[in-house]
């Protein structure tokens, strides 16, 4: 067998990673789309969810034919995840906020550690960045922690941001999709759902840049995120007490 042909079946079996950008009404989204269309790993689908936009929409023109589009009316966050996750067909998941930036590597070197350690889902940690995409803060995130402490953490707040998430598709069917009655603790509540069925593993590399800005969720509806987030603790406290248990 040749060399050519030894690549070309290589190609065939590598795995698709699907990348979700929900997108609404952000200045921010061609940073986004850009460091997608970069990554190292060639085997991705950039599946963008217009979530009823009104403004910036012309920004995705230039992209249009190495996209997958697919508009919807205003729904929300967890709304636009799971069109999105419905569209996809990739072998694992990803999500890319449209005000955030993967690191050009990013793809393949989460893809490569969860191969090695045969995990379902992963994350990693990242680098805060001002609206001007300056670096403010390095190296956010859990370091590399034992499922038993992993639990713990969690039950005190969503300590794993979802764009450095990678997860295997087959899990997140499994799981259920992203809970649209909650609009800023959903993936919170998702993470919680996976966490009771599979070891998060935590890769210890920063692959992210997250975007503080005035306009973002987090910092326009503190109050509302605080208070879903305590709904999402109370709901599960006794499956991760048992979970626990379980574990020790």
């Amino acid at each position: 067998m040749s060399k050519a042909d030894i690549q070309a079946i290589q190609e065939i079996q590598a795995p698709k990673v699907s990348v979700v950008i929900p997108f609404y009404n952000c200045p921010y989204v061609q940073q986004a789309i850009e460091s997608v269309l970069s990554q190292t790993y060639p085997h991705i689908e950039l599946i963008l969810v217009d979530d009823g936009s009104t403004r910036h929409t012309e920004l995705l023109a230039p992209y249009m034919d190495r996209i997958r589009y697919f508009r919807k009316e205003n729904g929300g966050t967890a709304t636009a995840l799971n069109e999105g996750l419905r569209r996809a067909t990739g072998d694992y998941f990803c999500w890319l906020s449209s005000d955030d930036v993967f690191a050009p590597w990013k793809t393949e070197e989460q893809l490569r550690f969860m191969q090695q350690m045969n995990a379902e889902i992963s994350c990693t940690k990242f680098n805060v960045i001002n609206q001007e995409g300056t670096i403010i803060a390095y190296n956010n995130g859990l370091d590399p922690i034992k499922e038993k402490l992993f639990l713990q953490k969690m039950m005190q707040g969503c300590f794993v941001h979802g764009c450095t998430v990678m997860a295997k598709m087959s899990l997140l069917r499994e799981a259920g999709e992203f809970d649209e009655t909650l609009k800023y603790a959903h993936d919170y509540d998702l993470w919680m759902r996976i966490a009771l069925r599979v070891p998060f593993h935590i890769m210890d590399m920063t692959l992210i840049n997250y975007r503080m800005h005035d306009q973002m969720g987090t910092i326009q509806f503190s109050k509302e995120q605080q208070q879903e987030a305590k709904l999402v603790q109370q709901q599960y406290r006794q499956a991760v007490q048992d979970r626990i248990e379980a574990l020790e």
